[in-house]
């Protein structure tokens, strides 16, 4: 992260179910939030590299989540593909404060491969 760092309140927590995902809409695309059972949260580009599969609908297991068309394992953490696979996924900062989720808009503002 960088000194121009902008914060953005996306929602809280508690508005995404464990093991599931939620979606922010941005100019650049769609970014998945993800929350594991232990309530860490995750941000990575809704799209799989591979089909264009929407991430967010995929299941969530520990700090994986698997793409809903194809089955391709990616890891929450790194965005790398769990696998022989090399593809990946942008993953964008993401930190929890009082409850609330706080997504780095500076790290999507200007990407282009958040689309």
């Amino acid at each position: 992260m960088t000194m121009d760092t902008v914060w953005l309140d996306v929602g809280a927590v508690d508005d995404i179910p464990s093991q599931s995902a939620r979606i922010v809409k941005t100019q650049k695309g769609c970014i998945a939030l993800f929350r594991t059972a232990d309530d860490k949260v995750f941000a990575l580009n809704d799209r799989c590299p591979h089909k264009g599969g929407p991430l967010s609908q995929g299941i969530v297991h520990g700090t994986s989540v698997t793409c809903p068309l194809h089955n391709m394992v990616f890891s929450l953490e790194t965005g790398d593909a769990l696998g022989p696979d090399e593809a990946r996924v942008a993953t964008f900062a993401v930190k929890v404060e009082n409850g609330r989720i706080m997504l780095d808009a500076s790290s999507f503002a200007s990407r282009k491969d958040a689309a």
